[in-house]
């Protein structure tokens, strides 16, 4: 069963503008799926997944294009880097664009070799699992989120309003295609798979990672972080490596999208402010499973379960900038003092501030800490003010906090 996917028109617009395209991001979220979806009858698909055609890729590029022409669509490119030089030399010399389409799972291995031979030739996109429009077949606005009162009224026109136990049955499930599909029915298999075989596999080895046991542990110490500032002693020490390591394999999850870290909102204006980034997991189906939580309801009622909720609205709000090809200005602010905004975007000079809770009943104290962020901009001589704010949470309905700032269900995203 194909699920439409809010890339689709991206892809289509700049496969007739750029002659390559590289659509990037974790295993097994689809992006193979979406672009059979969308290929042309004549567009040749090939995957260096299969092992005859990565070693013809590797050892023989000229002849791997003497046999495979464009239009193009090479699976998981990561595994024959060298096709990157012949790809450039075949784009200079016919001129066209949409020749070919590339996917990638390993950042890391692809964007050095990219930049030195496709600067200003590709087009890079980035695919996460489902959002939960995608997964409801919903309307899709046509912007990204951002909490302008023009933005959140166009989003509650097709919202949906969550429980406590269903916003957690998504939570725990993950957003990966197969299991949202039914696929896949057995959950926890579907994650001791992708365990084994893409991360402490397929990470591992490009990454030259040496001692599997200790880099699944590192894993495992990362999710039981998620939407917490990044501290890598500790995260070394429970990982029993070195802090270099840590550093080391930090980067590493962070290409192959299995985590992002979102930055802390930096200003020359004041020294007072965190200037460690936050952690946070990708899929909340694969930290659940790592934390070792074994159904919804335990999650919901656990020492974690703001942290899970956190991290799945600050990915479904990347979601809605990545999955429109658009790159968001996304930070965190807290200073010294512990005032802290969970999620602050950028935009045209404009800070708009996100807080997210975990609660149903809307209380003024949500937005306190916005007047934190506010104090810096009005107290400079800079050009950037703050705008409209919103909290995200399990209410039934939009309403307004007060004349600049709006609570809204986690449904309305």
């Amino acid at each position: 069963m194909y699920i439409p996917r809010t890339l689709e028109k991206s892809i289509k617009e700049v496969t007739k503008e750029f002659p390559a395209l590289l659509l990037t991001g974790p295993r097994q979220v689809g992006k193979t799926t979406l672009l059979q979806h969308l290929k042309e009858p004549e567009r040749t698909y090939v995957s260096l997944d299969d092992p005859i055609i990565r070693t013809l890729a590797r050892e023989d590029p000229a002849l791997f294009f003497q046999k495979f022409r464009p239009p193009i669509l090479i699976d998981e490119i990561q595994y024959g880097p060298d096709l990157l030089y012949y790809i450039k030399m075949e784009i200079d010399r016919a001129h066209k664009p949409g020749q070919f389409w590339l996917t990638g799972s390993q950042q890391f291995v692809l964007m050095s070799s990219i930049s030195e031979t496709l600067a200003g030739r590709i087009a890079i996109l980035n695919l996460l699992g489902f959002s939960m429009r995608e997964q409801d077949k919903r309307p899709e606005p046509d912007e990204p989120f951002l909490p302008t009162r023009e933005n959140l009224l166009t989003r509650d026109e097709s919202a949906i309003m969550l429980t406590l136990p269903q916003i957690f049955a998504r939570i725990w499930l993950g957003s990966f295609p197969a299991l949202i599909t039914g696929q896949i029915k057995q959950r926890d298999i579907f994650y001791s798979s992708y365990v084994q075989t893409y991360l402490q596999r397929d990470v591992s080895d490009l990454a030259q990672v040496g001692d599997r046991e200790a880099f699944f542990r590192f894993i495992k110490a990362c999710a039981a972080r998620t939407a917490q500032l990044l501290n890598l002693s500790d995260l070394a020490r429970d990982a029993d490596i070195s802090v270099t390591t840590a550093k080391k394999w930090l980067s590493i999850l962070e290409a192959s999208f299995q985590i992002f870290l979102l930055r802390p909102f930096a200003t020359n204006l004041t020294k007072r402010l965190i200037k460690r980034p936050k952690l946070y997991f990708v899929d909340t189906g694969l930290a659940a499973y790592l934390t070792e939580w074994t159904s919804p309801e335990t999650l919901a009622s656990g020492a974690m379960a703001g942290s899970f909720f956190e991290t799945f609205v600050v990915v479904e709000i990347l979601k809605t900038w990545w999955h429109r090809a658009r790159q968001p200005s996304i930070f965190y602010f807290r200073n010294k003092d512990k005032k802290e905004i969970d999620v602050i975007l950028q935009q045209n000079n404009i800070l708009y501030p996100v807080e997210i809770k975990l609660g149903a009943s809307p209380k003024k104290e949500w937005i306190k800490n916005f007047l934190a962020i506010k104090s810096i901009t009005q107290n400079s001589d800079s050009s950037v003010s703050t705008g409209e704010g919103c909290v995200i949470s399990l209410i039934n309905t939009l309403l307004p906090l007060d004349k600049e700032n709006m609570a809204l269900p986690v449904g309305c995203i």
